[in-house]
């Protein structure tokens, strides 16, 4: 153990943000600490809220105040004090470019050096590096603006011809009368408001739909003087269809726009001049259609010595991703198409070639969306950026993770108010000997269920999507079915052609996008329990039920419900306070001097979800529902903790929790375990259970080697991912899975089992 900390350690005293009691914790330098325990115990109060802030705000400290302004803040955490504390670079979860004008190249830097090499080496001479950028106007196809695909949009779709402008003629959401997007042609003066737009003229029909960006000749007073008028269709294409806000109409626009690859540049997005310029025999636009791996043997046989530096640098960005696993992919994916797994390796893969040194990498559950194939360059990698004389940070549940780890870290004991104290610091080998919630999971084999049998099947034909090719697969009714395999290879695509299927069907998607939440949602705002709350308090003191509002009668006068004072400091950061009149409470002196079972209302407010149960059980309307948020695995939570602040696949438990009572319906899951500690993953098992004996469908996107043994079904995608995937590799129970060499989820269970 002393060996580990032979270059020192970074020490941590008295860390008390959120329920950190009082850590004092030492973090061996240049190797790798995970930090394990269930979810909602500190993890992150402790890795991101103090070590990860403090560094980053120190960082920011060291530049002038003026450029300080333009730079993210940092909260001060609750701590004493930390020694020989590194440069934070942290690597989050959060997806990256929605845009269709990103892909894998312009995300890396790879294009603009690939570019620069064609303009410089590229026979017949095209011109400089703009020239070859599809974002440019030098460059870009001037029929698609080089997007590479074109879209026919059907107009009956965006208008009814029997209404007017006033009566709300446009159709599609976001247009209706009084709305901004309506007062774009509403307040422009072209249009009578009031005529049916089956009338209007052949003139004002085009005019209305098709006319391009202009700005208008005497417009009314109502117009906006910078405002440009652009017809409906171009309008939508700009604005909704082509920008990262569609996806959010994913649905609506499918009915809407049919899109295909474009006619003049085939899917280049570049124009005729800068596709004649070309190295070796390609041109640029062949270059990203090819995969990493074949875009190395590219390299190698450019020998001009005049591209020896770009060659150098080009070899050194796309080497590093092929080490991560991504040498499937093209050089022209969109980045709008990735996984969050692949997401994560790409941002990992760009530190791989830093020269900088010591610093610490603070990295969010790198195993998500992964499969047990995939976690192993993903070890690889970090050991490598270990070895380059980083210190390595990690929070992670997934037991290979671990396990590649040379220090853990467990906090705990218990969630929330329960946790917040080092249960175990230690190896690997001594954590798999402690008594820890964490060593105990551990130490539990793995054992299969007797599956079910089903009588009916749901089936899916000659999928042809991204990189599935002529697939057939079936999986059975009522019964839990787990699509698996490795990142990539098609298994999002699969579950959309089942989605499909039964499109006719009451069916439950519960992906991981947000839940339509702002700065103010709260678990029990998203519950809709603050007014049967706020009655609770008011009947029992026989007061008006507004005193009980934060954000009316009841806030505190002097910070007005905020729980904080907020000094503006010009350049400096401004200066946020805890309100001395209420504490941080929000409330009024009045509203507080009330109490229901002994506790004023803010203290029920920060009550865990856990707490309130027994507080709430004689109040079924409430009970009821903070039940729900409990049984999916979120009792940690407190009734009061912003909405904003939660992952992913909490985000998919809260939708989860709010549709239990479903009977004989389909329910589609990405990922559920997603940040769950393997002792919460065992209680979803257990509500998973109770949903199919409901008589439900639940299909699973999933690695999780401890959930796939208790499925009655696998059918897992492969062998790689790419174009080297999108096969079914097996289909059958997860059990017989072990026993074909060609499933890799099987070869991983195996292995599991056999260690």
């Amino acid at each position: 153990m002393t060996d580990l900390f032979k270059d020192g350690a970074i020490s941590i005293h008295g860390a008390r943000e959120n329920n950190l009691k009082n850590v004092d914790l030492d973090i061996p330098k240049h190797q790798i600490t995970v930090f394990a325990g269930l979810s909602g115990s500190g993890k992150s109060s402790l890795v991101f809220d103090t070590l990860a802030a403090v560094s980053r705000r120190e960082l920011n400290e060291t530049f002038p105040s003026f450029t300080q302004q333009y730079l993210p803040k940092y909260g001060q955490p609750k701590f004493d004090r930390i020694d020989n504390l590194p440069v934070a670079i942290v690597v989050e979860q959060k997806p990256i470019g929605r845009n269709s004008r990103s892909t894998l190249a312009t995300y890396t830097g790879i294009y603009s050096v690939l570019r620069l090499m064609f303009s410089r080496i590229g026979k017949p001479w095209v011109g400089y590096s703009e020239w070859f950028s599809f974002n440019l106007p030098q460059g870009m196809c001037p029929n698609c603006q080089g997007l590479g695909f074109v879209d026919d949009v059907d107009e009956s779709q965006l208008i009814d011809p029997n209404k007017s402008l006033n009566e709300g003629a446009m159709t599609f959401t976001g247009f209706q009368p009084g709305t901004w997007r309506w007062k774009e042609y509403g307040n422009s003066g072209l249009f009578d408001l009031d005529k049916k737009i089956k009338d209007y003229t052949k003139e004002e029909y085009d005019l209305f739909m098709h006319a391009p960006r202009q700005k208008l000749k005497n417009p009314p007073k109502t117009w906006a003087r910078t405002a440009q008028y652009e017809g409906l269709v171009p309008r939508m294409l700009r604005s909704v269809i082509h920008s990262a806000s569609g996806r959010h109409h994913q649905a609506a626009l499918e009915k809407i726009v049919t899109r295909k690859v474009c006619p003049v540049c085939h899917g280049t997005r570049l124009n005729q001049d800068a596709l004649k310029g070309k190295i070796e025999g390609k041109n640029i636009a062949e270059v990203g259609e090819m995969d990493l791996v074949n875009v190395l043997k590219f390299l190698d046989s450019i020998t001009d010595p005049k591209a020896e530096t770009m060659v150098r640098e080009l070899r050194s960005k796309v080497q590093s991703l092929v080490d991560i696993g991504l040498g499937y992919l093209s050089l022209n994916r969109g980045t709008d198409t990735l996984s969050g797994g692949e997401a994560q390796r790409i941002k990992i893969a760009k530190y791989l070639t830093s020269s900088l040194s010591d610093l610490v990498y603070v990295l969010d559950e790198p195993s998500v969306g992964l499969h047990p194939h995939d976690i192993k360059m993903i070890t690889k990698s970090l050991k490598k950026l270990k070895e380059q004389g980083n210190t390595i940070v990690l929070v992670d549940h997934n037991p290979a993770i671990i396990s590649a780890a040379d220090y853990v870290v467990e906090i705990g004991p218990k969630a929330g108010k329960g946790g917040g104290t080092v249960t175990f610091k230690g190896t690997y080998p001594e954590l798999l000997k402690s008594d820890t919630i964490t060593g105990k999971m551990l130490r539990t084999p793995i054992e299969f269920r007797q599956p079910r049998v089903a009588k009916d099947w749901i089936k899916v034909e000659n999928v042809n999507s991204h990189n599935l090719k002529q697939v057939d697969a079936k999986l059975p009714k009522k019964v839990l079915t787990v699509v698996s395999g490795p990142a990539g290879s098609g298994k999002s695509t699969l579950v959309n052609a089942f989605k499909k299927q039964v499109s006719d069907q009451d069916y439950i998607d519960l992906s991981q996008d947000a839940v339509g939440i702002n700065i103010r949602s709260t678990p029990a705002t998203y519950l809709n329990i603050l007014n049967p709350l706020r009655k609770l308090f008011a009947d029992e003191n026989k007061v008006s039920t507004q005193l009980f509002s934060y954000n009316g009668k009841g806030a505190c006068p002097r910070c007005k419900g905020k729980g904080v004072t907020i000094t503006e400091m010009a350049f400096m950061d401004p200066v946020i306070q805890v309100c001395e009149l209420c504490g941080g409470k929000r409330y009024s002196q009045e509203a507080l001097q009330y109490s229901y079972h002994g506790k004023d209302i803010s203290q029920v407010l920060n009550m865990s979800i856990d707490d309130t149960l027994e507080f709430f059980q004689d109040v079924p309307k409430i009970y009821k529902k903070v039940k729900l948020l409990e049984e999916v695995g979120l009792g940690y939570l407190s009734l009061s903790q912003s909405m904003t602040t939660l992952s992913g696949g909490e985000v998919q438990r809260v939708k989860l929790a709010m549709e239990l009572d479903h009977t004989g319906s389909i329910y589609f899951l990405d990922e559920p375990t997603t940040g769950l500690h393997l002792n919460d993953t065992k209680r979803l098992i257990d509500l998973f259970e109770s949903l199919v004996d409901k008589g439900n469908t639940l299909i699973l996107i999933e690695h999780n080697l401890s959930l796939i043994p208790q499925a009655d079904w696998l059918i897992d995608m492969g062998p790689d991912a790419g174009k080297y995937g999108g096969q079914v590799c097996f289909e059958g129970t997860p059990k017989d899975s072990m026993k074909d060499s060609e499933s890799r989820t099987g070869v991983a269970l195996k292995q599991l089992i056999e260690k």
